[in-house]
């Protein structure tokens, strides 16, 4: 990826990327590496699976984290880990299931909410000293990022939980940055609500709720700018709202869907 190296957004920074192995998650932590960024690539696979072992040979500064985001106990180890500072935190850790709300079980749910919100939730309860720590020894605030979506602001039918999940995660960074300006701690939360972007999971998701042809295809015809994103470009708003270029917005959220929530 081109990141102009010539202006290095992160360079001496320490982040943290939930969900780093999927499409988005990778954009990022190669963007943030190219920025100068120390990257810590948490996600599901086991450190030695292919998986990891080819991303960090990819990023080159940068460890692993076998991170379950709904498990307290892997949150404190994590923050052991990481050492006393973080400059950023990334919560992109995601599922997205897709059906019918009368076919959609119980334990579904409280999973998708589990992993989308209550992961947020743990990773700003865990990780808070750690980023006020970061926020005060720099000229910089500490940058938390939560990626969530355009369905929170927006219905869809068949993803009611996944809708209801990523609205949740938008509360929930308001509030988080209110109460940390109100508490004097230099840490600013900002949420990310991509559109329809080309990932696995989305061509997962795309694939089950359509069997008549190619839904994610159709999406794209349907934004405005008439095609779908990609991770790359999410990344870039990541690194806008990682950077010091972002320095006086906090409880905010950016929007990019290629215009699909302004029609």
């Amino acid at each position: 990826m081109n990141g102009n190296r010539q202006h290095l957004r992160l360079k001496g920074c320490q982040a943290l990327v939930t969900g780093a192995l999927g499409g988005i998650g990778m954009a990022i932590c190669d963007l943030f590496v190219a920025h100068g960024a120390r990257v810590w690539l948490a996600d599901l696979e086991s450190a030695d699976s292919d998986k990891a072992r080819l991303a960090l040979e990819q990023f080159g500064d940068a460890e692993y984290l076998r991170l379950d985001v709904t498990d307290r106990r892997d949150w404190d180890r994590a923050a052991a880990r990481i050492g006393d500072r973080l400059d950023i935190l990334v919560n992109n850790a995601g599922i997205a299931p897709t059906g019918e709300m009368e076919d959609l079980p119980l334990e579904q749910w409280q999973q998708v909410m589990a992993v989308n919100c209550q992961g947020a939730f743990l990773a700003l309860a865990t990780l808070a000293s750690h980023l006020e720590r970061a926020g005060k020894s720099n000229d910089r605030w500490a940058s938390v990022v939560n990626i969530s979506s355009i369905l929170a602001m927006v219905g869809m039918s068949q993803a009611s939980a996944y809708a209801a999940s990523k609205g949740a995660l938008r509360s929930l960074t308001k509030s988080a940055a209110m109460e940390f300006v109100q508490g004097e701690r230099p840490i600013r939360v900002n949420s990310l609500h991509p559109g329809f972007v080309e990932t696995e999971m989305t061509r997962a998701g795309s694939d089950a709720m359509s069997e008549a042809g190619d839904l994610l295809a159709s999406l794209g015809r349907e934004t405005p700018m008439a095609r779908v994103g990609t991770p790359e470009e999410i990344a870039f708003a990541a690194l806008f709202l990682a950077s010091s270029e972002s320095s006086f917005i906090t409880g905010s959220e950016l929007t990019v869907d290629g215009g699909w929530t302004a029609r």
